[in-house]
């Protein structure tokens, strides 16, 4: 094989695949990345067995074509430090070369016919959604699943279709994140599935122009993703997911608006004398007035201000600032809604269009 290629392309795409690749791995096969030469397409293949991707760059000029299987850190490594426009990988029965302007490398190569097959997206089943919208979609849920280690099902997303509807949810048992968007399912019957959080960072990964349009596939055992340059694919979780439904209220009686700029800048500035050991706000709301208080032994203690637009009976509420903080930061909204019954009751935030954060409250001695 012998191609030439853009080097900041094969950067790019090296970087993403070392993403794949595991930091430990019992099988030594899935350290190397599989370079594909074919048609003037340079194609990139790695996989840890959970998440796979094909990575193409067209910015090449295959001179000949076919395999190599090369270490994937150690080719991205050396790519990366290279000054040169161009990357010329060159292959020989016991070694590949990559070598830019005087610059080169030889690596060793593993046998193509050991690596795993990947697999290539297929159409059936797919649902078409511009890519900004699933990026803004996954933003918005991912951060708030778990991520010590407990309920596997938990350490991913749930992704519905149903109803002309993309939905994402997550959660680690203290907060949870809901996010929809419409898609035309054309008919489609309704499909559920747990997703690998890395798996959905790398689908957002490869997305490079929000304005691209972008197909996903949920199959038996597997989710795909196909981008202008990539395919992604991850292995389902099995599991059951907690039933979100219940979470949510379906009522509440008081509610408050808020700017959220204001609302977050006066949440961190009385955050910051919270203690560590129990990291916890409270917000008390009387008439149109927000009072948010934050103390702590080993600091001392903070109040601040702000006005808001408050329907039901003057009543507190306590939550953990830095789960509130994260909802806001990723849900980015102008303005922020929160509803709950009581102070014990888990608080619904409203952070945008189509996007209900849920945080449970923490018992504060009054």
């Amino acid at each position: 094989m012998k191609a030439t290629c853009d080097r900041d392309a094969l950067r790019e795409g090296l970087a993403i695949i070392n993403s794949v690749i595991p930091s430990k791995s019992t099988k030594p096969i899935l350290d190397n990345v599989c370079l594909v030469a074919t048609d003037d397409t340079l194609e990139l293949v790695a996989t840890d067995q959970e998440v796979s991707v094909r990575f193409k760059i067209t910015q090449c000029k295959v001179i000949e074509p076919g395999p190599v299987v090369i270490p994937a850190r150690t080719a991205f490594d050396f790519v990366r430090d290279l000054s040169g426009e161009t990357v010329t990988i060159a292959t020989s029965d016991t070694q590949c070369t990559i070598t830019s302007g005087a610059d080169s490398c030889d690596l060793v190569v593993a046998d193509a016919d050991e690596f795993p097959v990947v697999p290539r997206f297929k159409d059936d089943g797919a649902v078409s959604l511009q890519g900004g919208n699933f990026t803004r979609l996954v933003g918005r849920t991912a951060f708030a699943a778990a991520k010590e280690a407990g309920r596997y099902s938990m350490h991913g997303v749930l992704t519905e279709l149903e109803n002309d509807q993309l939905r994402l949810v997550a959660t680690d048992g203290r907060r949870l994140s809901m996010a929809t968007i419409p898609v035309e399912m054309k008919g489609m019957e309704a499909k559920r599935a747990i997703v690998p959080t890395k798996g959905m960072q790398l689908f957002c990964r490869v997305i490079t122009d929000p304005l691209d349009q972008v197909k996903l596939a949920l199959h038996e055992d597997q989710i795909g993703l196909i981008s202008k340059n990539a395919e992604i694919f991850a292995r389902l979780i099995d599991g059951d997911f907690p039933q979100y439904q219940a979470v949510i209220p379906a009522e509440c009686g008081n509610r408050i608006e808020a700017d959220a700029e204001q609302f977050t800048r006066k949440l961190r500035l009385v955050s910051n004398v919270s203690g560590d050991e129990t990291r916890a706000v409270r917000l008390r709301v009387k008439g149109d007035q927000l009072e948010m208080y934050g103390h702590s032994a080993g600091r001392g203690e903070a109040t601040a201000h702000m006005d808001v637009s408050f329907r039901g009976e003057d009543s507190d509420i306590a939550f953990n600032p830095d789960y509130v903080l994260d909802g806001i930061k990723h849900g980015q909204p102008e303005l922020v809604v929160l509803e709950f019954a009581q102070k014990t009751s888990p608080g619904k935030f409203t952070l945008g269009e189509n996007h209900v954060y849920i945080v449970m409250p923490i018992t504060l001695d009054a």
